[in-house]
């Protein structure tokens, strides 16, 4: 590869000084770590209720569960039962069982609050909607 005058003539100019200011900002860019912004491990910890609203399928408009949080695992904070998990970004995935009913659902937390979606067979009725959850 050859090059010609011309496409070199911008760079003849730099001086040491603005060569290490570059290198420096070329260094601080490709090592800056994206992890270092995400909330800190256990951040969503606690015991958060949980509203679930009915959108779709005939079951019960409006429900709500006790969720607690802790590190990246969520169970449940009383009645049925619930595992899922959470990540340091707030993404949250679970699944709750009482008796012969079983829904899974998908969502965000962030700070106190958090929103997502829930599908599932309640009281042998396939239903679906959103979820509201708010920290305690």
């Amino acid at each position: 590869m050859t090059f010609s005058a011309p496409s070199i003539a911008p760079f003849t100019n730099f001086r040491p000084r603005a060569m290490l200011a570059l290198a420096v900002l070329a260094l601080a860019v490709g090592t800056s770590d994206p992890a270092a912004a995400a909330p800190r491990p256990g951040a969503y910890d606690g015991t958060w209720n949980v509203t679930f609203t009915t959108r779709a399928g005939n079951c019960s408009s409006n429900n709500s569960a006790p969720f607690a949080v802790s590190g990246t695992k969520v169970s449940s904070a009383g009645g049925g039962k619930v595992t899922g998990g959470i990540t340091r970004g707030g993404n949250v995935s679970v699944n709750i069982s009482v008796g012969l009913s079983h829904a899974s659902g998908t969502g965000r937390l962030a700070g106190n609050s958090g929103t997502g979606r829930w599908s599932g067979v309640i009281s042998g009725d396939r239903c679906s909607g959103t979820w509201q959850a708010t920290r305690t």
